[in-house]
């Protein structure tokens, strides 16, 4: 269950980048290129990233749960499955489902990310 969950953890880590890269493309757009420190800034703390962080913050619970020895294969399970939940978009109406769907039909290397990631889910 740990190879797993860091299976996931992998494929929920190149499918973030890619949607913050997504994210950029729209950001500078508008606002001009910005450097990776601006990057950084912008995706903790500007509006148009928002969306983003439920992925982050999910991330970041997988790290610490990996990291732990007390951790059970139920306390994993919760974790998966709150990631499925996440990248489930059909079934719910949050700013993440539709930014997250809208990622998913323009950018065809999205979707092929939110397929490996579903497939290590499933496994």
């Amino acid at each position: 269950m740990k190879a797993r969950l860091a299976a996931v953890r992998h494929g929920l880590l190149e499918l973030h980048k890619a949607l913050l890269d997504a994210e950029r493309e729209k950001y500078e757009r508008i606002h001009g290129k910005v450097t990776a420190g601006k990057m950084l800034q912008l995706a903790f703390s500007d509006a148009q990233f928002a969306w983003l962080r439920s992925l982050s913050e999910l991330i970041v619970r997988i790290d610490e749960l990996l990291e732990t020895e007390e951790a059970t294969d139920s306390d994993r399970e919760n974790l998966l499955a709150t990631a499925r939940t996440l990248l489930t978009t059909s079934s719910q109406s949050t700013t993440f489902a539709r930014e997250y769907d809208a990622a998913l039909q323009s950018h065809p290397n999205i979707l092929v990310l939110h397929g490996r990631v579903a497939q290590a889910l499933h496994e």
